[in-house]
């Protein structure tokens, strides 16, 4: 089940990092780090704001000082999905699924099938792809995302802030749900994310290097070179930028003014989302905030 939610948030990741695509970069640069607290506006307490990495290599994969600070006084945390919901992991499943009895063989030519499985053959995932033949698309493509990462141990931010916030009794909860994340996939014609599966396989020394590039920049904590990088992206996702990434942004931001008038809580998103003109950091701003860079 940890492989399983370490993908759906890889998933989560890998569209919400690639589409961010003609994005202009916002002036000024953001500060760099992944830590920001949220005030004004009124409120009387602030709230924080905290860009994860759905999967890095375990060693990268540590809480600071500052952010087990923030935990601690925060009433609650906010994933992008309440993780701590086991009837929501337990039921991914049917949500990864492609409607209509729909298989990848049979959205692709038989040698772009043998393609994909031939990658699979020799780069052994989570799961084999014989189990994957009716997962949507880009849920098999984020797997292919996880083969690139340069470490054999890999864990993801969003576990590590949640075993800290449960550890001190913190309620967890979700901006969207599972099932909503799913759906996404469902708007775009599942032949077009199996044609970017086969893209994927077909530039996979592009993939790692790109991997590492973006690894080091969440290392660095540089949201602005997050931008650039992912502002190189072409193809199927630079086409659905309202689906993927501003709709979100813009009811994640709505979410937060809402959830923050009354409560402390420490917000952890894909630190995707946080750049940009329409990122949640340059949203919040525009609502009357003050975003405050905090060491990390």
């Amino acid at each position: 089940m940890q492989n399983l939610l370490k993908t759906i948030l890889c998933l989560s990741f890998l569209f919400s990092c690639k589409a961010q695509q003609k994005i202009p970069i916002a002036e000024p640069p953001l500060a760099n780090t992944l830590l920001w607290e949220i005030s004004g506006k009124g409120i009387s307490q602030p709230s924080y704001l905290f860009g994860t990495m759905h999967l890095l290599c375990a060693d990268d994969a540590k809480i600071s000082d500052s952010l087990k600070v923030v935990v601690q006084s925060s009433r609650s945390v906010f994933f992008e999905i309440n993780m701590d919901d086991m009837s929501q992991m337990l039921g991914a499943l049917k949500h990864i699924r492609m409607n209509g009895n729909k298989r990848l063989k049979d959205l692709l030519s038989a040698s772009d099938y043998e393609k994909v499985k031939t990658y699979f053959e020799k780069n052994p995932s989570v799961l084999p792809l014989s189990m994957m033949e009716s997962f949507k698309p880009f849920f098999i493509a984020s797997l292919l995302s996880e083969q690139t990462m340069p470490c054999p141990e890999k864990e993801g931010m969003e576990q590590v802030i949640m075993k800290e916030a449960k550890s001190q009794g913190k309620k967890i909860q979700g901006l969207e749900t599972v099932a909503f994340q799913a759906s996404i996939f469902d708007s775009i014609p599942y032949e077009l994310q199996a044609k970017e599966l086969v893209k994927m396989i077909d530039g996979e020394d592009k993939q790692d290097k790109e991997s590492g590039e973006l690894l080091e920049a969440y290392r660095n904590q540089d949201l602005q070179k997050m931008q650039e990088f992912t502002l190189q992206e072409d193809g199927l996702i630079s086409s659905n930028l309202d689906l993927l990434l501003f709709n979100r942004n813009a009811r994640w931001a709505k979410q937060i003014d809402s959830l923050i008038q009354k409560n402390k809580i420490l917000f952890a998103v894909g630190a995707a989302h946080l750049p940009g003109d329409k990122g949640v950091i340059r949203l919040l701003q525009k609502q009357g905030y003050i975003l405050r860079p905090m060491k990390n």
